[in-house]
């Protein structure tokens, strides 16, 4: 394999205002994660930089995966796919393996050995799409053969479904599925296989809420937020009054309260609540606007792209990212039920991390592929 092969050559320039929003929000990320975790990491671990420390070098880790992604000929990864699929479900199945799967309160989704850990979901996050791109450019002239085009992405995105299901993690299950269906849709599958996907979706999800008393509780106390102040509804509570106490100009760095005794382990979903309460109205405008920035730079390079996969590719993991960190803040505020989903760039946890940055220079790679006609989808090209 030569090097002209591996690395892309095709670079009209890269989109540097994506770029910097990208690097923008991982600095800021790293700020708001030390603020808000130094208390309960010197309290906990006798180390107030514990959090910090070790997102630093997972987010420098994090660089080198981005700027390597971001080189990379997106034709030649399309060769890794398959093995990357079979590499994924490997180490989703790991999870249930003692002694090599890790389980933290009641949910199994982590593997690890020695010291180092890793959460198998994060990457299907990145291979989903990535699978489904390479299959609907693929297969575009067959897009609806039940068969060939339908069967096989369903097969594959509901064995992903049914094994972080196993590992007790409703939420990107559910995460997954809905994005996995939003790429359906942008391949130009036709609107009754996924009516049909979507009327099959609500009853399993329906059973899956049912079937948990802690999936149940949660949808209770998101209908009624009075119910079980001390209990399903304390952490929520204290994040909206986190959130609210901010005020217009916000407390200032490290000056938060409500963080250090009302929110338990802010440092992960919650961090969002640490950050508005010391920021502020005018931190949380500056938030929307990287994160609105990012999102648009990068939808116009992926719907612009002359290629159907960089096309898809490039669209589905800035919705992967975006609607990972709108479905985190709408939780942190109390518009949807607890998840724990994590906010991309901002969150403690490596896995989520390195892999949303291998995400983001693959979004930037796209962004330097040549330009076609926008919104020209494999069903316009068949």
């Amino acid at each position: 394999m030569s090097m002209r092969t591996l690395i892309n050559t095709e670079r009209p320039g890269t989109d540097h205002v994506l770029t910097a929003s990208i690097f923008l929000l991982l600095g800021l990320g790293l700020v708001t994660l030390y603020s808000s975790s130094y208390a309960f990491a010197q309290r906990n671990y006798e180390n107030g930089l514990y959090f910090l420390s070790k997102q630093a070098v997972l987010g420098l880790l994090g660089i080198v995966f981005f700027f390597l992604a971001l080189a990379i000929n997106l034709e030649w990864i399309r060769k890794l796919i398959k093995p990357l699929v079979f590499f994924s479900v490997i180490l989703c199945v790991l999870t249930f393996v003692p002694g090599i799967g890790i389980t933290r309160n009641g949910s199994a989704r982590w593997i690890g050995y020695g010291g180092f850990t890793f959460q198998p979901s994060e990457l299907v996050k990145l291979v989903l799409p990535l699978y489904l791109a390479h299959l609907f450019d693929k297969k575009k002239e067959k897009i609806d053969s039940l068969s060939q085009g339908i069967i096989p992405p369903v097969i594959i995105s509901g064995l992903f479904f049914i094994l972080i299901i196993g590992q007790n993690d409703f939420s990107t299950a559910a995460f997954l599925a809905v994005n996995a269906l939003f790429m359906f849709w942008l391949a130009g599958i036709r609107f009754r296989y996924l009516a049909g996907a979507f009327a099959m979706f609500v009853p399993i999800v329906t059973f899956l809420i049912f079937k948990e008393e802690h999936r149940l509780m949660r949808i209770i106390s998101f209908l009624n937020p009075g119910f079980d102040p001390r209990g399903a509804n304390y952490q929520v509570g204290n994040s909206i009054n986190a959130i609210s106490s901010g005020g217009f100009w916000g407390k200032g760095l490290g000056q938060g309260t409500v963080k250090i005794a009302g929110i338990p382990e802010i440092q992960s979903d919650f961090v969002f609540s640490a950050y508005a309460e010391e920021a502020g109205f005018l931190g949380v405008m500056l938030f929307c606007l990287l994160f609105g920035v990012f999102a648009v730079r990068g939808y116009m390079a992926s719907m612009r792209n002359e290629k159907a996969f960089n096309r898809l590719l490039g669209t589905g993991l800035v919705t992967m990212i975006t609607s990972q960190a709108l479905m985190n803040i709408a939780v942190v505020a109390g518009a949807l039920p607890a998840t724990g989903i994590p906010l991309p760039f901002f969150s403690a946890g490596g896995s989520s991390l390195v892999v949303t940055m291998v995400m983001a220079g693959i979004i930037v790679n796209v962004s330097r592929q040549p330009s076609g006609t926008p919104m020209r989808f494999p069903r316009e090209e068949a």
